[in-house]
């Protein structure tokens, strides 16, 4: 008998005062909103429930994950985690490339 495909999870985004605000009135309803004292604890509390299909997060947030748990993020396909950058601050931006790669699994390659 043939597997049945899952429904996909719901989105969940972790961010600061300013993102979740900006997420809620987009009318996403899991929005949970934190500071620096909580956001590693929030964030691998949301990757490992098992609940979320996709799980947005702030830049900010990614820039304090360790090495590995960076790491395990950015493989992590169920939930597939995507960073974002925070309303004000700097930020750093993942090329197509790279995200094809992490994604997908596949290198693009471009003709000259």
């Amino acid at each position: 008998m043939a597997e049945t495909p899952q429904e996909p999870g719901p989105t969940v985004v972790l961010g600061e005062r300013e993102l979740a605000i900006g997420f809620r009135l987009i009318g996403l309803k899991d929005v949970i909103e934190v500071t620096p004292e909580n956001s590693i604890e929030e964030f691998q509390r949301v990757m490992s429930q098992g609940r979320y299909s996709l799980v947005i997060a702030s830049q900010s947030i990614r820039a304090r994950l360790s090495e590995t748990q960076r790491a395990a993020a950015d493989a992590s396909l169920a939930p597939l985690a995507v960073f974002v950058p925070t309303p004000t601050g700097e930020f750093e931006v993942e090329s197509i490339n790279t995200l094809a790669k992490r994604v997908l699994g596949v290198t693009l390659q471009v003709p000259s």
